[in-house]
């Protein structure tokens, strides 16, 4: 017995050496969250450093069955007195009132205070477009259809709202924003993402960041923001959700690993990681990406957490571990911190085993622990693991609603207004039909008061649907409601032919139905057939059709929209969605929307706009770049022009900056925003070069009359691309700039770069 006693001291003195020395590798000038930090981990056990890294769902420390939620004491205590679990998420099944939230944090709470070291537990929960588990939330438009309103202020606004609301459910851990890059039309989860460009996605997704973390992330108001899913997640060969990439490296640096790098220099905390695999090597498995990359070129220093059951996966799925054991010791050597393993302690077991052979360092390990403790510290979990109920007077507050509204305002995208049938007359007899008309889960989506958004109905009661705001815009008397279809079958079609006749208009609502992740997976991207045949039929009619679709992905409508007078891409708008759609209709809101995607015009022509030459088509080719809508396009009530485009220079010459400028007059009849887009095409470089990149934007508002210079700084960084040796390099040239539908030139002259390239091989 004494040996063994001597044996756990000298363990406990190597454990706390090998940190000490492992500490001492980081800057001199360590933060006293750092000191602090190095304190209490030269304090722990191995297990408690394990069980820092070790995340369980909420049904792990639950009572089953029974239908409400509620904490077992028994297992609660399993979970902190005996594995010493540093994190707990999500919540089962259904939203809560926040008065149950401070139940749920406070048990788990005081449960961690029973522990040895008393370290508390960071809670994590998916609040994606506001919060997901809280009853009366603020829900934002999808960041599919925040990306369309091209407006900064509102992605921060988004996040600072977010984070509030979070903090008043006692939550300060959000996964969130989503940086993965929306290029696969069929991919479920394009409507999380923040569009098909790589620097729309950066930036807007840097705001969120800032919104959501704040100048202090420990204060009260705010969150730990979690980027994800790094890296390549978005982008599967199938189109299918966590199906395998094939993603060259210069390719990912090119398209998705800015939004990433950028979210760093915002700050972001925390990072959760690609559920796929790149060209056969799974995300959680690469050193590569998790630790050469993130760590050594990214200087990410925040926790990388895996999704689901990742780790497992590695055995279960990818087949690159031979036993769960080999998986957890490939995940944490490759730069894993935390693993949301989420049912059981598994991961726990087989790490501590792996340390005590040899096989996974302390050094990682305590490496890992530090990340985790620093964010709990940071976050103020120490001095305030449960917040104060009476601190949040705004949740769900009108106030909040109101930036909601706006989103949903500035989001909505006019495609098509043949005859300037659109705004609507009030004193107008129109039928509203289709699957999407009269639901809120075709505005919310996913992730919506329960995973799959399938409550919101019942959550968002109290909220507007297409046909709920459209009767309160123009009254009841005035709208006639069929459901012609559901989603894949036509319902009493003969009934809303006849109504469509007696009516002066008809608001078709065509789309999708809520859904996330592998639930979303399609085979077809062709709106369901019944949903189009009900847009023909109604065309025979020859009223006008007013096509409005609500949908998380760009589903192929050609047929059906090639019918339609006018046509409004209203994404997934979010609890505001209905009467922000009721007022573009109607006129009281003037549409200013961009797409964030480009609109395909065929199932398998799905090109992004930044294409290549070659995909552009020649005389020969008469299947080249023809989308339905272009990325970046979107009609208003009013009309605006582009004059004077101007440069401060010719030539943009190393360490200097070149200035653009424009103007831009509200040429119609209303007030108006417009988003101005920036787009430079380099004509020739060593890797052919994109048809043209958007480097800028801003938006701005116009009274009728009224002129705006609109002014972008450009530097040869922001002309820079990934070369064939995967270095980002600005090479001299020919660039064009394109403002509207002005067109200016200028020359990039560097003396450290070849010449310019004049065409020939």
């Amino acid at each position: 017995m004494k040996k063994l006693y001597i044996t756990m001291i000298s363990l406990a003195f190597l454990n706390g050496l090998c940190y000490t020395v492992n500490a001492q590798k980081r800057p001199l000038a360590a933060s006293a969250i750092d000191k602090k930090v190095d304190a209490l981990i030269t304090k722990m056990t191995l297990e408690e450093k394990v069980g820092q890294m070790t995340e369980v769902t909420s049904d792990v420390v639950s009572k089953s069955g029974g239908g409400a939620h509620e904490l077992d004491p028994e297992k609660l205590k399993e979970a902190i007195m005996k594995y010493h679990v540093g994190s707990i998420l999500n919540v089962t099944g259904t939203a809560y009132e926040r008065s149950h939230w401070y139940d749920v944090i406070s048990q788990i709470q005081k449960a961690a205070d029973q522990d040895r070291l008393k370290i508390p537990v960071i809670y994590g929960i998916d609040a994606i477009h506001g919060v997901t588990y809280t009853v009366g939330s603020t829900l934002f438009p999808q960041e599919i259809a925040l990306a369309a309103t091209f407006n900064k202020s509102l992605a921060r606004k988004m996040g600072e709202i977010t984070a509030y609301e979070t903090r008043a459910s006692y939550i300060p851990w959000n996964y969130s924003p989503v940086l993965d890059l929306g290029r696969s039309a069929l991919w479920p989860r394009i409507y999380e993402t923040l569009g098909e460009d790589p620097y729309v996605v950066k930036t807007m997704g840097a705001e969120i960041i800032k919104g959501y973390q704040g100048n202090d992330v420990g204060d009260k108001y705010h969150v730990a923001a979690c980027m994800k899913h790094y890296l390549g997640y978005s982008f599967p060969l199938s189109g299918k959700d966590r199906t395998p990439s094939w993603i060259p490296d210069r390719y990912m640096r090119e398209y998705f690993l800015p939004s990433f790098a950028e979210a760093v220099k915002a700050g972001a905390k925390t990072l959760m990681i690609n559920s796929g695999e790149i060209s056969g090597v799974p995300v959680h498995a690469s050193k590569y990406l998790l630790t050469d990359v993130l760590r050594g070129e990214l200087h990410f220093d925040g926790i990388a957490v895996t999704d689901w059951r990742d780790i497992q996966y590695l055995h279960d799925r990818h087949h690159v571990a031979a036993t769960q054991k080999d998986a957890v010791m490939i995940a944490v050597n490759a730069g894993v911190d935390m693993s949301m393993v989420p049912y059981d302690y598994t991961f726990y077991t087989y790490l501590i085993e792996l340390v005590k052979e040899g096989k996974v360092s302390i050094a990682r390990v305590n490496e890992a622990v530090h990340r985790i403790l620093k964010v709990k510290y940071e976050l103020g979990l120490f001095e305030r693991p449960v917040g104060n109920p009476d601190d949040y007077p705004k949740f769900g507050s009108d106030e909040f609603r109101q930036a909601s509204v706006q989103a949903a305002n500035e989001a909505i995208t006019l495609l098509k207004n043949n005859n300037h049938v659109l705004p609507l007359k009030k004193d107008i007899k129109v039928l509203v039909t289709g699957p999407t008309a009269n639901t809120m889960r075709s505005l919310d989506g996913g992730w919506s008061y329960t995973w799959q958004g399938d409550l919101s109905d019942k959550f968002a009661a109290n909220k507007n649907t297409i046909l709920e705001a459209i009767q309160q815009k123009i009254g009841k008397e005035n709208v006639t409601y069929e459901a012609g279809a559901s989603f894949d079958s036509l319902q009493n079609i003969d009934e809303t032919v006849k109504a469509a006749k007696n009516a002066d208009a008809i608001v078709l609502c065509l789309g999708e139905l809520s859904y996330t992740e592998n639930v979303g997976n399609i085979d077809d991207l062709n709106l369901p057939a019944a949903q189009t045949q009900l847009a023909l039929e109604l065309a025979k009619t020859g009223k006008p059709v007013i096509l409005v679709l609500a949908e998380g992905r760009p589903r192929i409508v050609t047929d059906a929209e090639s019918k339609s007078a006018a046509t409004i891409m209203a994404y997934l708008p979010g609890n505001e969605g209905g009467d922000a759609i009721a007022g573009v209709l109607f006129g009281d809101v003037n549409p200013s929307g961009r797409l964030s995607i480009t609109y395909p015009r065929y199932t398998n022509a799905l090109v992004n706009y930044y294409r290549k030459n070659l995909e552009n088509g020649n005389s020969d080719d008469k299947h080249g770049y023809n989308p339905l809508y272009e990325f970046g396009y979107g009609l208003s009530y009013t009309t605006f022009s582009y004059s004077n485009l101007r440069i401060s220079k010719p030539e943009l010459k190393d360490n200097e900056t070149l200035s653009i400028s424009i103007d831009v007059k509200n040429t119609g009849q209303l007030e108006g925003k417009e988003s101005v887009l920036l787009y430079i095409s380099q004509l020739y470089a060593s890797i052919a070069p994109d048809t043209k990149r958007l480097r800028a934007f801003d938006k701005i508002s116009l009274k009728p009359g009224e002129s705006k210079t609109v002014t972008f700084k450009i530097s040869p960084k922001d002309l820079a691309f990934v070369n064939d040796v995967s270095k980002t390099v600005t090479e001299a040239g020919e660039f064009k700039i394109q403002l509207g539908d002005q067109t200016q030139s200028f020359n990039y002259v560097s003396e450290k770069d070849q010449p310019s390239r004049t065409g020939r091989l």
